[in-house]
């Protein structure tokens, strides 16, 4: 089977500055005068303020100072986003946008979508932040018409995008080596290694090695006891490279090219019931992408990309228990997608664009899992073609976008039921207005519609699977304001606040039915709520500067179906409210990081009785970092204290989060 797939979100916004000096004849007095420079300028209006939709970004240099160095702490950095962590360094994680689910969150690496069809979500945990230069969550739609039609279709957009080549004048190579260590046996060594070959092509390769035992201590409350426990099985050794290409040929068009593969064993800690932390889940992945991304811009109206990708994943779960035939259970998965996009632009005027993206991918799964009673695996294979067509109009007050997307996939199976096939259009309207001509403050609307496909495991799984699943629909409304500037003409500030309301039909959830549980479309969610952030750049000395940024949602996501015996109730692991807070202070002599995550009080059944109540919990981090600059290379040191006050609480009910830990870490630039 052959087909295609995806692409990325680009952020882009910067306005220039312009100064001018000029010199003027004075006719009246007969001679030339010479005026003293006049400056115009234009602040600087971040994407976060002006963009239509909400949008926050963190870069590298703010990872490194709050010494972030997996992908699932700084998306914890978001307003609006729920992480589900399963607890230790080898444990699962997910993330969901307002509420809609891990299905609904397209994760995007260098601008094309990576793929899990089997399951349909993400585990972020795969994804280390050592050669990223920015991660991005978009909620709704991003205004970038040059995407493919997978990132229109999608709920919300995690972009990750990694670092390109850049060399100082005379420099043709430059080389990282980075190690990290600390608690719980954890060994993360590193290299980058940045090649220019000739003046057109640069050539980028990273490695990353990471082992640990994972065994670390936590309470264990059980009513008024209280015992000293220890977390086995969540060991993890993961190795992963990655090649890049970047060639720019005669005519400025621009090729990207990337080979990336990954490989990880590790345990899967499992829940800790009844005092029993026993668990001989293993779980092997394997997964490889090359991609390729080609940009040429025609003339000033029209411009196009392409993109082409083949991903191939293997997985291997093993547990060892009673319940198994033989006590043994081995479950082989493979997946592949060919996928290509093809994304056309024009732009007639500066104000007005058009946009039309077609996407096609093929994916396939081969494993040894049986669908319902047959005795062999349904060996499905799905065709999926995404139309998207998009306008752009913006003038200096007004922002417009306006997108509808076609979807039709058609599914085949060896072995079972054939689902139907399945047609949808979908529609996206966003705007936002400058209230003020010279103020940064903007009002911004956004209406999406969306669904999600049932994943390979909602059809096929065992006996749970149901080949007559719906697709699950959404419609996203938000309203926002946001405001950018200066207060006392030093400190810039960032501010926005979105009220948004989510309306979830058709959702696919495991059911009980008469002898087994059984994956069903069942009833409706309704999500309301608020995101707002802050941020603020406070210059405090010559040499001296301090930046503080937070984030607060407000969650009200509870289910609406009608004669369920959850009426009403908040969905599981949903706290109603959660806050981030950052301060970063850099000095001549040492960088701090201060960062602070709370969560409050959650349920991990939709019943919401006391026995399902998680407590609140806080999480404070602390790290320290300083960059020495030799003449013969750069040495970046930095240590780290997370969960400093060693709170002991859980995300995921039965998971034990870790307590207090550290990490050292030491980068040599070449």
């Amino acid at each position: 089977m052959f087909s295609n797939r995806l692409l990325t979100v680009s952020v882009l916004c910067a306005f220039a500055l312009h100064a001018g000096s000029q010199n003027y004849t004075d006719t009246i007095a007969g001679r030339t005068h010479r005026l003293g420079e006049v400056r115009v300028e234009r602040r600087r209006v971040s994407k976060k303020v002006s963009a239509a939709t909400p949008v926050q970004t963190i870069d590298k240099e703010v990872m490194q100072q709050l010494g972030l160095t997996t992908l699932s702490d700084a998306v914890k950095k978001f307003a609006g986003v729920n992480v589900r962590d399963y607890g230790g360094i080898g444990g699962m994680k997910t993330v969901s946008v307002h509420n809609l689910g891990a299905h609904h969150t397209a994760v995007s690496y260098d601008g094309l979508t990576v793929s899990n069809t089997q399951a349909g979500q993400i585990d972020i945990a795969r994804f280390s932040l050592d050669n990223v230069q920015t991660v991005t969550l978009a909620i709704g739609a991003d205004d970038n018409l040059m995407q493919p039609a997978r990132h229109f279709a999608s709920a919300g957009i995690l972009a990750i995008q990694t670092e390109k080549p850049e060399f100082d004048d005379g420099q043709a190579q430059a080389f990282r080596f980075r190690v990290n260590g600390g608690s719980f046996g954890l060994v993360n060594p590193s290299i980058r290694y940045w090649q220019k070959i000739g003046q057109q092509t640069s050539l980028a390769l990273n490695g990353n090695y990471m082992r640990a035992d994972g065994a670390y201590k936590y309470t264990l409350i059980n009513g008024k006891y209280k015992t000293e426990e220890k977390r086995y099985n969540s060991d993890i050794y993961s190795i992963n490279g990655e090649a890049n290409l970047y060639h720019t040929f005669k005519d400025d068009a621009q090729l990207d090219v990337k080979a990336y593969w990954y490989y990880s064993h590790r345990g899967l800690p499992g829940a800790v019931t009844l005092y029993n932390p026993v668990s001989k889940e293993r779980l092997h992945d394997e997964d490889f992408f090359s991609q390729a991304v080609y940009r040429k811009q025609f003339n000033r109206e029209w411009q196009m990309q392409a993109r082409l990708k083949y991903t191939h994943s293997w997985t291997r779960y093993e547990d060892t228990a009673p319940k198994y035939q033989g006590g043994h259970q081995n479950d082989v998965s493979r997946q592949n997608e060919y996928y290509g996009s093809v994304t056309a632009g024009w732009t007639p005027t500066r104000d007005f664009g058009l946009s039309l993206a077609q996407d096609v991918s093929v994916n396939n799964l081969r494993s040894n899992i049986n669908v319902s009673d047959n005795p062999r695996p349904a060996n499905p294979d799905r065709v999926t073609s995404l139309t998207a067509l998009t306008a752009k109009y913006s003038s200096p007050r007004l922002d417009l976008l306006a997108n509808l997307v076609a979807t039709y996939a058609t599914e085949h199976v060896e072995v079972g039921t054939q689902p139907d096939d399945k047609k949808r259009l979908t529609p996206t309207v966003a705007m936002t207005y400058r209230l003020l001509s010279d103020e940064a403050l903007h009002v911004r609307l956004m209406y999406k519609s969306t669904f999600r496909m049932p994943s390979f495991n909602d059809l096929y799984y065992l006996r749970m699977g149901n080949t007559g699943l719906r697709p699950e629909k959404a419609r996203e409304y938000s309203a926002g304001l946001t405001w950018g500037g200066r207060i006392a003409g030093k400190v810039s500030v960032g501010a926005t606040f979105d009220a948004y309301y989510n309306d979830v039909d058709d959702k696919i959830v495991a059911f009980p039915s008469t002898y087994v549980w059984k994956m069903v479309n069942f009833g409706h969610v309704r999500i309301h709520g608020i995101d707002a952030t802050l941020t603020a750049d406070m210059p405090l000395g010559k040499r001296l500067s301090m930046v503080v940024s937070g984030t607060y949602t407000y969650q009200k996501a509870v289910d609406k179906t009608e004669g369920s015996a959850t009426y009403n109730r908040q969905l599981p692991y949903t706290p109603q409210h959660a806050a981030n807070a950052s301060l970063v202070v850099r000095t001549p002599w040492v960088d701090l990081g201060y960062s602070m995550l709370m969560q409050g009080k959650r349920w991990s059944s939709a019943q919401n009785t006391p026995e399902y109540n998680l407590k609140a919990y806080w999480e404070h981090s602390l790290t320290l970092s300083h960059l020495f600059d030799f003449k013969c290379c750069k040495l970046n040191l930095s240590a780290k204290v997370q969960n400093l006050t060693d709170e002991s609480y859980e995300i995921i009910k039965y998971y034990p989060m870790p307590g207090r830990s550290w990490s050292v870490g030491g980068t040599v630039y070449l």
